[in-house]
């Protein structure tokens, strides 16, 4: 079992390589890396069982009982710990009130189309150039929640291991299947393939309501960009779908948007309680 080490110093190679992660992109992809801070996701990840490289904590951050369960269980692991201050700490975290936990892992390569799968009939959600890494993860956690087959994200998307996503997902990251990076051509031969239906959620004269699809069959739901929606390419092969305002707004969120649809298709599928 290793042990605990103390970092002392904010040129340490841990800690400048933790740096780097968490605050330039295009270096965290090139080291194939990516971050979890907070206690409850580190849990999650850690018992994931994906690579982690290494973990920084601070004092207070690994004082409590939970702290100190995945402290043991990470060296028991063989992943090195590193004690570190709260200057140098709050020097790398991204949230405003750190908990004192970080943990540095190695990306796991998502699904390739073909590797999603998952309970008949599938179901799968696609998010075109879904931007805000926050409606990313928020959708990445609600479709895990709803039990769907995989999650496409198309080129554009915002990347899955950002800070906001990783936190958004709140653990459902190591969950959901997913696939990253795909192209429209790409998915529309997949779903025809596979006979899949291909839904795109938009607000338009030809558009049904998400009560009126028939979300039983086997099938991907697509959810477009913050501005621009689904691309005029995939709207062309979709049937559309739109949810009902009762209100005076003209929209919802992209996030709440799926929601709303992703349960919709649960209902249907008689799984709600």
């Amino acid at each position: 079992m290793k042990q605990i080490e103390r970092i002392t110093s904010p040129s340490n190679p841990a800690v400048r390589l933790a740096h780097a992660v968490l605050h330039t992109a295009k270096r965290a992809k090139k080291e194939g890396l990516f971050a979890v801070e907070g206690l409850r996701l580190a849990e999650t990840a850690a018992a994931s069982g994906r690579p982690i490289r290494f973990a920084l904590m601070t004092e207070r951050g690994a004082a409590g009982s939970r702290a100190r369960a995945l402290s043991d269980r990470l060296c028991t692991m063989g992943t090195p710990v590193h004690l570190v201050s709260d200057e140098i700490f709050a020097a790398l975290a991204e949230t405003e009130t750190p908990q004192g936990i970080l943990l540095v892992m190695e990306r796991f390569a998502g699904q390739s189309l073909d590797g999603l799968s998952g309970p008949a009939p599938p179901l799968y959600v696609a998010l075109d150039r879904v931007q805000d890494p926050g409606n990313v993860g928020v959708i990445l956690r609600t479709a895990d929640a709803a039990g769907v087959s995989g999650v496409i994200l198309l080129r554009g998307t915002a990347d899955v291991y950002s800070g906001k996503v990783v936190r958004a997902t709140m653990g459902s990251l190591f969950h959901v299947p997913f696939a990253e990076g795909i192209a429209e051509d790409a998915l529309l031969q997949w779903a025809a393939a596979r006979s899949l239906t291909l839904y795109a959620a938009a607000c338009d004269a030809q558009a049904c309501t998400h009560f009126a699809a028939d979300l039983r069959r086997p099938c991907v739901i697509v959810f477009g960009n913050e501005g621009g929606g689904v691309s005029a390419s995939l709207l062309a092969a979709a049937q559309r779908v739109y949810i009902p305002m009762r209100g005076s707004a003209e929209s919802l969120n992209v996030s709440a948007a799926a929601a709303a649809i992703l349960y919709e298709a649960v209902r249907q599928r008689g799984d709600a309680q």
